[in-house]
């Protein structure tokens, strides 16, 4: 059985996705503490006639010190909400596949979510159904672990009997090869995909959110990410 892990993205870009896929069971991060400084849990890129468009989740922070994924609250003063729906639909208003979308979109941004794990967690879900992969999805918070690191990851593939834990090539510099050796767990290195599509506006702007690649493509996406 192979693992991997992944913090739960706002929006992911398509090496989430891709990843995922090729997992059998792919475990969110969402018991680990939440990053300090900008993070891709409360932002992502789309893109719009004017290049580059981001979007940021406002979440409470101030006064209660370090916190975990989890535990994060999103903070609905001011209009952004609506903003950034209407930023999407405008942004998004030539895209071919953007009416099968539509309804999604309105009703992620009407939920009012309590937490931020909550509301990625139900785009995460939304997006890899669309793509039609079959990966198990996993909450670390279901798994009763209590480690952190390497053997945070270890802990997860003996709680799940992995034989391989996945990770990106980037990552081999942080992962202890010989801790995942005595616990009989191959460790795997990929390398995620740079893959092109066609995009609305000017020059290709690789790694936007996966929805670009859904509103561009459609049910092309799939076959794009995973180049069949």
């Amino acid at each position: 059985m192979i693992i991997s892990t992944y913090q739960p993205y706002f929006f992911p870009f398509p090496g989430f996705f891709y990843k995922a896929g090729l997992s059998d069971v792919f475990v969110i991060l969402d018991q680990v503490q939440f990053p300090q400084g900008t993070t891709w849990t409360t932002r992502n890129r789309f893109k719009n006639d004017q290049g580059t468009l981001w979007m940021t989740v406002p979440v409470w922070k101030k006064g209660l010190g370090r916190q975990r994924i989890d535990t994060i609250k999103i903070c609905y003063e001011g209009r952004w909400v609506q903003k950034h729906l209407t930023s999407l639909k405008n942004a998004y208003s030539h895209a071919p596949y953007l009416q099968d979308h539509l309804a999604f979109l309105n009703r992620i941004f009407a939920a009012k979510f309590d937490r931020l794990i909550d509301l990625n967690l139900a785009v995460i879900r939304y997006l890899i159904d669309d793509l039609k992969i079959d990966t198990q999805l996993v909450l670390l918070s279901e798994l009763g672990i209590q480690a952190k690191g390497n053997r945070l990851l270890i802990e997860i593939c003996k709680t799940l009997n992995a034989s391989c834990f996945l990770a990106q090539k980037p990552a081999a510099k942080y992962l202890n090869c010989n801790l995942f050796d005595a616990a009989g767990v191959e460790l795997r290195f990929i390398r995620l995909p740079s893959i092109a599509y066609p995009q609305l506006w000017s020059d290709f702007i690789p790694n936007l959110s996966t929805l670009d690649l859904l509103l561009n493509c459609g049910p092309r996406a799939r076959d794009i990410l995973f180049k069949v």
